[in-house]
């Protein structure tokens, strides 16, 4: 890949996907091969909004002098107004300071010469499913990635449904039980680990949800309860996704979703019994095939609908 000169033979795409954490990008073809991968740390709360469109520059760039690249494509945290333009138009000033209202499309565009479209991280991996992963094909989608938090997407005919706020789908805000709890206090990866931590009297902090499954696989009654009280909890919101959209598919994503042979039955069985028959007989569950990966590939796929990949 690459070599001294600017490689003019055949058009590449950028693609860029921006967490909390890190950033990670790539370089991919049309057909949405990933052809490069990198990563390098956001430091969001380090040098604010302005530092992350500096970055995003930056790796469009250092790209542009190796290749000609047709557009770029970035799904980032926070809430988007899609267009051109890009709008950041909230995302929480304790992660991301001076991030909210940064036209992130346009200054990447006019600073790279080339067009730019910006999308919500959980949306880009919904796309990304639905045209590589455990999605394709389907005409309804309803994707949902479970980690410290809760996010969602819905999907029809390929397109996702932003909403009047260009928030639908944020399902961890859902309020459930009847309680002053959202949705995501009580399904999430974090309230498993903060369960398991109490009952073993350890730092939740330095636990990982890969371990509670190990003790529970070794008959840790603790732990096996502590992620019992997770699938019930989220099996009620899948339950009451089900009722609402009564989508083609459910696909489920995020680090948790790894250890699909321990939960895929369990929740399967909690939705045939929160939901009749008529409900949920056409909506089948699936877990997210495209790891890390997704939001770039959807990147890609959102350059296509966009008419920018040819």
């Amino acid at each position: 890949m690459g070599g001294g000169g600017r490689m003019m033979s055949e058009q590449k795409y950028a693609t860029i996907d921006i967490g909390g954490t890190a950033i990670k990008f790539g370089l991919a073809d049309a057909d949405g091969r990933l052809l490069e991968r990198d990563s390098r740390p956001t430091l969001a709360k380090e040098e604010g909004g302005e530092g992350i469109v500096r970055k995003a520059v930056e790796i469009v760039q250092q790209y542009q002098k190796r290749y000609a690249l047709g557009a770029v494509g970035i799904d980032t945290a926070g809430i988007v107004r899609p267009g051109l333009d890009g709008e950041i138009v909230f995302a929480g000033e304790t992660s991301f300071p001076g991030y909210s209202g940064i036209l992130l499309g346009r200054r990447v565009s006019e600073a790279c010469g080339i067009p730019c479209v910006v999308e919500n991280d959980v949306n880009a991996a919904a796309l990304g499913e639905y045209w590589q992963g455990a999605a394709k094909g389907a005409e309804s989608v309803f994707v949902m990635t479970v980690g410290t938090g809760i996010g969602g997407c819905f999907l029809l005919h390929g397109k996702v449904w932003h909403g009047a706020g260009f928030s639908a789908g944020e399902a961890g805000f859902m309020r459930v039980h009847g309680e002053h709890r959202l949705f995501e206090e009580t399904a999430s990866t974090r309230s498993m680990i903060q369960e398991a931590a109490v009952s073993h009297n350890v730092s939740p902090a330095g636990l990982k949800g890969s371990t509670v499954f190990a003790w529970a696989e070794d008959g840790d009654a603790d732990a096996v309860l502590a992620i019992e009280h997770m699938i019930d909890n989220l099996s009620e919101g899948l339950a009451n996704i089900c009722c609402l959209l009564n989508p083609e598919v459910i696909v489920l994503g995020g680090g948790v979703m790894a250890q699909e042979k321990y939960l895929r039955p369990r929740i399967v069985q909690r939705i045939e019994k929160l939901v009749v028959p008529a409900m949920r007989s056409g909506t089948r569950i699936e877990f997210a095939r495209l790891g890390n990966a997704a939001g770039m590939i959807g990147n890609l796929y959102h350059l296509h609908s966009a008419g920018l990949i040819r």
